[in-house]
């Protein structure tokens, strides 16, 4: 082979060769390129779940973050009815109620009066307590049953307290009632059974001209009176006395002076004693009994105070104190369980109903006790627990009739209109 031929075929090895090494080269860098890919994809796959369970995680956070800022605060309001909340009587004793619990509990408070009495004005003060934040109303009378027919739809997220409405007030036109809807409660008394233990007790006392002074004929006014007749009646059968008893309606809650007038005509033909029933009609009462040396019995709440006013010099507005005593009904006591009920979250149990509170379901009428507000000469404390016991237990029953007027066998009633 001549050198020609050797130096082609080498130089054809050399270019084979470094082929061959190019290629392998090529190939390497190649793989060692792709290679980073996987690692990015990988680097940038992550980052989606990443991102994805944010959107869960935040949610139920942002959840219970706002749930308490969408409560309402808490208010309670008092919607008085025809009297005003220093009335000596029902409103006063609910609004009583309703500072109590809001002191208590760091709640706040407040009360409107309707500038005239009626249903429409009654209503204004309701959506106005309800624009200014109120939550729960408490509101006495019988007079907020046509109210509350209408309130209680119209407010569905307020809660109604009615005190002393009956099924009877719940209606616009006395022919079509209605029932109280899930966020009302109408509380009411056995009255009959405390103006029975008013009765029992004067009679008792010594009394035989007792007078009665209602003020409006509502079923609350009713239930006091033909429940004194009883209970007058039943302590005269028992002393075999004979007893006269004067009855009327002033037609109205406040004294004046009509109503003073017939009260000095009792007190002055020889009435001794008069229960006089409903709120500020009491005034009228005392101001004929003082001038005859008559005596009062007074209702609702312990009205023994009032006949130790003093007025702006210090003297005594009265010469004497005339009530000896006054057929109460928890109206303090029963608002402020349901206040309490209501902030508890227990208002289900309320709700829908009309409730009646009498001794059978604990201290919820009766006479004070208190040695300061015991005006009876004779009737001791051991004669009233007995008389009281013995109704708590059944052993007595009262009428709560308001259709027909009480029977009588040792009495003589003159029922005035």
């Amino acid at each position: 082979m001549s050198k020609k031929a050797i130096a082609i075929i080498c130089a054809i090895v050399v270019i084979a060769a470094a082929v061959i090494c190019l290629w392998q080269f090529t190939d390497l860098f190649g793989k060692k390129a792709e290679a980073p890919a996987p690692t990015v994809e990988a680097t940038e796959a992550p980052a989606e779940p990443t991102e994805a369970p944010a959107e869960p995680t935040e949610a139920p956070v942002a959840e219970p973050t706002e749930a308490p800022a969408a409560e309402k605060t808490q208010k309670i309001a008092l919607v008085t009815d025809v009297g005003t909340i220093d009335d000596e009587s029902f409103n006063q004793a609910c609004w009583q109620a309703v500072e109590a619990y809001g002191k208590a509990n760091n709640i706040e408070y407040i009360y409107y009066q309707p500038t005239a009495d009626s249903t429409d004005a009654r209503l204004l003060s309701i959506d106005q307590a309800v624009k200014e934040g109120a939550t729960v109303i408490v509101m006495p009378g019988y007079l907020f049953g046509a109210t509350l027919v209408t309130a209680q739809n119209d407010y569905p997220d307020v809660t109604f307290v009615a005190v002393d409405v009956a099924a009877g007030d719940l209606t616009l036109d006395y022919v079509t009632y209605v029932e109280p809807a899930a966020n009302t409660v109408c509380l009411t008394f056995s009255e009959e059974q405390a103006g029975y233990l008013a009765g029992y007790a004067a009679v008792k006392d010594g009394y035989t001209k007792l007078g009665f002074l209602g003020g409006m004929a509502v079923p609350a006014v009713i239930r006091y009176g033909y429940g004194f007749v009883q209970g007058a009646d039943k302590a005269a059968a028992e002393l075999d006395k004979q007893i006269e008893i004067n009855y009327t309606y002033g037609g109205q809650f406040f004294g004046d002076a009509a109503i003073t007038a017939k009260m000095e005509g009792w007190y002055s033909t020889g009435t001794e004693i008069v229960f006089a029933c409903g709120g500020g009609i009491y005034t009228s009462a005392v101001e004929a009994a003082v001038k005859y040396n008559g005596m009062v019995i007074g209702v609702d709440v312990d009205q023994h105070y009032v006949g130790d006013k003093v007025d702006e010099k210090g003297e005594k507005v009265y010469p004497y104190n005339p009530f000896v005593t006054s057929a109460m009904k928890g109206l303090q006591n029963v608002t402020e369980t349901v206040l309490t009920e209501y902030f508890a979250g227990n208002f289900a149990n309320y709700g829908g109903k009309i409730l009646n509170y009498s001794l059978a379901e604990g201290e919820y009428v009766g006479l004070p006790t208190a040695e300061a507000s015991w005006g009876f000469k004779t009737f001791t404390a051991a004669d009233y627990t007995a008389i009281h016991d013995a109704m708590q237990k059944g052993e007595i029953t009262v009428s709560n009739d308001i259709e027909n007027q009480p029977a009588v066998t040792n009495s003589t009633v003159n029922y005035i209109d």
